[in-house]
């Protein structure tokens, strides 16, 4: 693409009309530039892409986009906000993709990832081609591909949606974080269903505020457009039973629809039965009712189910197929995940690392726990500090045997975020255990463990590392749950 043809899509004040070269690729890292790119120079937290414009120049780079004038032998294209106009740029070359895609976006503290491998398995099963980019992985098809940020910048995200288009995806799934909408990464995707699953205490380190983290997560709802398609509507999915969602409801001209439990909703769920192997319910829609019974175990899984049949029901798939594909689905990876290796106790790894998810996992625990709950839980290093003493308070309150130990402690002394963590032990009569190297706690915890007795290591789920200080070592809950268990 031309360089003025791609420019003309900035609606500069002041039109380019200086050199015209090629683009035949569009970078913000100038370790990526080659013969032919447009460096878009982005202000980080930490590194100015501005320092790198010269080194880019050098690799071979035809135009610089920049926030200030640099001295340099190619094209310097000013702009207010570089990384508003990447967003431009991006969808603009890669010839809006997402226009062409059914898209799913989902937003929510909790339960993103479940539910967005819950509809990405009910499309799949209906022979579609499916994308899927969240906090385990980028899916396009059959290809996956690591993935470093919950949802991408708006460059990386727009160059998949491309890939995926020119590999035949017809309908994508994405988590949309709060941090995301707030930076404006997901700004040019075209969504069709919008998907909020709860609002609960997180990211505060970011946001500062519950009342800001709530307005960054309404942006997905307000970005489905003003305008109605009616050969192709557009639908917002609510939680009726988080009061986050009225906000919401105010903030989109999408058709809304709810599902809920306990409040009235257009997909609700009634006589929840739970057992250790699965949850069953009555799906009403309307005047119509449907029995689901699947492996997915908690209250919380059914609003992960509710969530994803609404979307998927949207987005024109039969109910019964929808229904069939659920109860078909076994687990998601770090997610509820059992580890069994024949012991007679139950060892569960989940990816709970905020104080509603935790609380979650353990009330479901008790559904069906016979003797001790013993839970390993730990709290992240550089990330919101006043979930520590919350995460901890409901460990005691609601496990017998709960130990304090790591999670990624990063930059942060290990041993100073497990004193925040029992600042929120109050009660008197709460006992807990602190082992501060995590391999040890998970040993310590299923050494322990009694026939009929349950064992939740809660944080990390899906995640195969452990980040102390700087380094990244090889860490994964379920490979040391089974050392241990076969060591006892």
């Amino acid at each position: 693409m031309k360089l003025h043809k791609l420019l003309e899509n900035l609606h500069l004040l002041t039109p380019y009309e200086g050199e015209n070269p090629d683009i035949i690729s569009i970078e913000n890292d100038n370790r990526k530039v080659q013969n032919g790119s447009l460096l878009i120079c982005i202000k980080g937290y930490t590194v100015d892409g501005h320092d790198f414009a010269d080194s880019a120049v050098e690799k071979g780079a035809v135009a610089i986009l920049a926030e200030r004038p640099l001295p340099l032998k190619v094209p310097v294209i000013i702009v207010q906000d570089t990384t508003r106009a990447m967003a431009v740029l991006a969808d603009a070359f890669y010839g809006q993709p997402t226009k062409k895609l059914h898209l799913i976006g989902i937003t929510g503290t909790n339960g993103k990832t479940t539910t967005s491998h819950l509809i990405e398995k009910i499309l799949s099963d209906q022979k579609k081609k499916t994308g899927l980019i969240g906090t385990m992985y980028t899916k396009i098809a059959d290809k996956v591909m690591e993935t470093k940020n919950t949802t991408p910048e708006s460059l990386t995200l727009q160059k998949t949606f491309q890939h995926m288009v020119d590999e035949g995806v017809e309908a994508a799934v994405m988590e949309v974080s709060s941090h995301a909408l707030d930076l404006g990464r997901v700004h040019g995707c075209d969504y069709n269903v919008a998907v909020f699953t709860n609002l609960t205490q997180d990211h505060l380190d970011y946001h500062k505020t519950m009342e800001e983290y709530q307005r960054s997560k309404s942006l997905l709802f307000a970005q489905l457009g003003n305008t109605y398609e009616y050969s192709n509507p557009k639908f917002a999915v609510l939680n009726a039973d988080d009061p986050a969602s009225d906000m919401f409801r105010r903030s989109t001209a999408a058709h809304v629809i709810t599902y809920g439990i306990e409040e009235k909703a257009d997909f609700q769920a009634t006589n929840i039965q739970m057992t250790s192997a699965g949850t069953n319910f009555e799906l009403v829609i309307g005047k119509s009712k449907y029995s689901i019974n699947m492996q997915l175990i908690g209250k919380f899984s059914v609003y992960n189910v509710l969530a994803s049949i609404a979307a998927a029901y949207v987005s024109k798939i039969p109910l019964a197929d929808i229904i069939k594909s659920i109860e078909n689905v076994e687990g998601v990876s770090g997610r509820f995940e059992l580890v069994n290796a024949g012991q007679d106790f139950t060892v569960i790894v989940d990816y709970a690392h905020t104080p509603d998810s935790l609380e979650n996992v353990l009330k479901t625990i008790k559904h069906f726990a016979k003797k001790k709950i013993f839970v390993i839980v730990g709290c992240g290093g550089d990330r919101d500090r006043t979930k520590r003493p919350l995460m901890a308070e409901i460990a005691c309150k609601l496990a017998t045997d709960p130990i304090f130990t790591s999670d990624n402690p990063r930059s942060e002394d290990p041993l100073a975020i497990l004193k925040d963590m029992e600042a929120g032990v109050k009660h008197p009569q709460y006992v807990y255990t602190i082992i501060p190297d995590r391999k040890e706690a998970i040993k310590s915890a299923i050494q322990q463990a009694d026939a009929g007795d349950v064992v939740l290591i809660a944080g990390k789920g899906h995640e195969t590392y452990q980040i102390i200080g700087t380094q990244v070592y090889d860490f994964d809950d379920r490979l040391v749950a089974l050392d241990a268990i076969k060591g006892r």
